[in-house]
């Protein structure tokens, strides 16, 4: 038997319970990994409070997406890598996810650790790396020389974008954050300007900081009435990436807003939804020369992984309570 948080319900922080369950076994084509630690990713939070996501959540169920550990066994077909190898990997290939001390991953979706790198740190790349690279160069396609705002950029997903946004050659990068220790981490990560991005006057500090013109990729996560204050900071011919919606509140934008036969001069921006999965499902090879990328820069030194912050596995609820209040920076992973 194992040690796993477990759900039977969908509701507060509180439906996630420490359970003993049978130890999973490996199918034809998967891989068991005995967990060291597992990212707790928002994409955990939506599918416990029940938000609108893309595939249903069953139940009972396991949360947790990501997972570094060690091989354990290999299911029939599977000829590496060897047991005992460190390796991270995207789990969950049935009800039983990664906040457990086994978890089963399908051959495709596990990495070895690259040298040097921490177990807890990489476990959380490839939802919030993969996201932040794809997001900066595949659906905004940042270019040289333009300017990109980032919110929550003390976080996982922000912590990454700042830095690759600065790779990919952006001439300012405006870091959004809620307190001043996070400014502060968001500016060691090389953003130009950090903002409080609590600040009634936000979308005024940033306009300032691009001479009134705006910026030219903005990213937001929140829902809510964040989604039109971010649309407020684009500019002409800009693009708004939404990837999230941490508030649960749907963003709204008034229709004046993308009917652009009404300015003078028209801004032709653009607003973008994305989600990691379907990267997977319908874009896998691009999916995984983003993610080879990733792993080169993060082997390289060019991109930091974000500090994580380890918490035992039976605090699950503890950390899904402090991921939804914004009270953290870096990344928050459990350890079974």
């Amino acid at each position: 038997m194992m040690k796993a948080i477990q759900m039977t319900e969908q509701g507060g922080p509180e439906v996630l319970r420490l359970v003993d369950l049978p130890d999973p076994q490996p199918g034809p084509g998967q891989i068991l990994i005995r967990v060291q630690a597992a990212s707790v990713n928002f994409s955990d939070v939506m599918r416990r409070r029940g938000d609108d996501y893309p595939v249903p959540t069953p139940s009972p169920f396991v949360p947790g997406a990501e997972v570094s550990g060690t091989v354990a066994a290999l299911g029939e077909g599977v000829e590496e890598p060897a047991v005992g190898t460190p390796v991270f990997a995207m789990v969950g290939a049935d009800a039983s996810g990664g906040y457990a001390e086994l978890a089963l991953a399908f051959a495709a979706n596990v990495i070895p650790v690259p040298p040097g790198l921490d177990p807890d740190a990489a476990a959380g790349i490839v939802v919030a790396g993969l996201a932040a690279t794809l997001i900066l160069t595949r659906t905004a396609a940042v270019e040289k020389g333009q300017s990109v705002f980032v919110p929550a950029a003390a976080g996982g997903v922000g912590g990454y974008a700042v830095q690759i946004a600065k790779l990919l050659g952006a001439g300012t990068v405006i870091a959004g954050a809620s307190t001043e220790a996070k400014r502060n981490i968001a500016l060691g990560l090389g953003a130009d300007h950090a903002v409080d991005y609590n600040d009634p006057a936000w979308t005024r500090t940033v306009r300032d900081l691009t001479g009134g013109t705006g910026v030219d990729v903005a990213l937001e996560m929140s829902g809510g009435d964040r989604l039109a204050q971010t649309l407020g900071v684009l500019a002409p011919f800009g693009s708004l990436v939404v990837f999230g919606s941490v508030s649960g509140a749907p963003g709204r934008l008034d229709e004046r807003a993308v009917l652009p036969w009404l300015y003078d001069p028209a801004p032709n921006q653009s607003v973008v939804g994305f989600n990691l999965g379907p990267w997977f499902e319908l874009r896998l090879p691009t999916a995984v020369a983003a993610l080879q990328q990733l792993i080169e820069w993060v082997g390289s030194g060019q991109v930091r992984v974000p500090v994580p912050h380890p918490l035992p596995l039976a605090r699950a609820a503890e950390a899904h309570r402090l991921l939804e209040s914004g009270a953290t920076t870096g990344k928050l992973v459990l350890k079974p």
